[in-house]
């Protein structure tokens, strides 16, 4: 069994950290003499913050290693300033966060750290989670942020309910939930009620999720890639329609499919 307190660094942990501890005084200068950067608060980094993260999203889903690794960088950063300000508090500083992310993380895999036996990822999911609620979690679903986006948080609702065996035994017991709740959405179409609608839709979405997960498909990322798909094929269709002299938004419907057809037939995807 490993321990973790006889590992020795590897030569690119050294790197790691020689490169970690100049973007920490890099910040302290910063800090202390860029306008800008004084300004700064938690709450001004929040919104950039949350850029950054979808900015990585972004290169992830494109697998832009160039991307992700630049990306990776300014999360760092914005870390790394958060951290800055907390310290300026007297809230905590850099080490501490650190320090307590490495204790969390032992703690919670006691298969690595301790004696507990693991058969799968299913048993090391089902042990974090127990873990979690002897820190004091109140429930399996609390650490779940409430601002997810979400259909993000959907799965993990799902997921998180799945530890503690609330879950379907059989895919096909998943898809019948699907056509029960597109049922479900019909009878609310007919009856004109749209706050029922809405209801019954979002059910629908959330069953769709769940049989994504059976199928072992990240439902965002499937729809980001669907986006993305989307969005390339209708430029395309605004670019060949300009090539051949034709005003795009006067098109008639029939028209425009016919470029969206020629679009999808020219592309390698489906």
């Amino acid at each position: 069994m490993t321990n973790h307190i006889e590992s020795l660094p590897s030569p690119s942990h050294e790197a790691a950290a020689k490169a970690f501890i100049r973007l920490l005084q890099i910040m302290d200068d910063l800090r202390e003499k860029c306008p800008w950067d004084k300004k700064q608060t938690i709450h001004t980094l929040r919104q950039l913050s949350i850029e950054e993260l979808y900015e990585l999203a972004d290169a992830i889903t494109d697998e832009n290693w160039k991307g992700i690794q630049e990306e990776i960088g300014d999360l760092m950063l914005h870390m790394v300033f958060y951290a800055r300000i907390a310290r300026e508090q007297g809230a905590f500083d850099m080490a501490d966060a650190l320090h307590a992310v490495s204790e969390k993380l032992i703690f919670r895999h006691p298969h690595i750290y301790a004696d507990v036996q693991v058969n799968d990822e299913e048993d090391v999911k089902r042990n974090w989670e127990q873990l979690k609620l002897k820190e004091g979690k109140s429930s399996i679903l609390a650490g779940v942020p409430n601002g997810l986006p979400a259909m993000i948080k959907a799965m993990r609702l799902q997921e998180k309910a799945k530890q503690v065996g609330f879950e379907w035994d059989h895919i096909d017991q998943v898809w019948e939930k699907v056509e029960e709740e597109t049922a479900e959405l019909k009878e609310a179409i007919q009856s004109g009620q749209q706050q029922k609608i809405e209801a019954e839709f979002g059910d629908l979405l959330f069953s769709l999720v769940n049989y994504a997960r059976f199928l072992n498909i990240d439902a965002e990322n499937a729809l980001a890639i669907t986006n993305h798909k989307f969005k390339a094929r209708f430029q395309a269709m605004e670019r060949l329609a300009a090539a051949e002299s034709m005003d795009f938004t006067a098109l008639s419907l029939a028209e425009k499919d016919a470029l969206w057809n020629r679009i999808k037939h020219q592309s390698s995807d489906t």
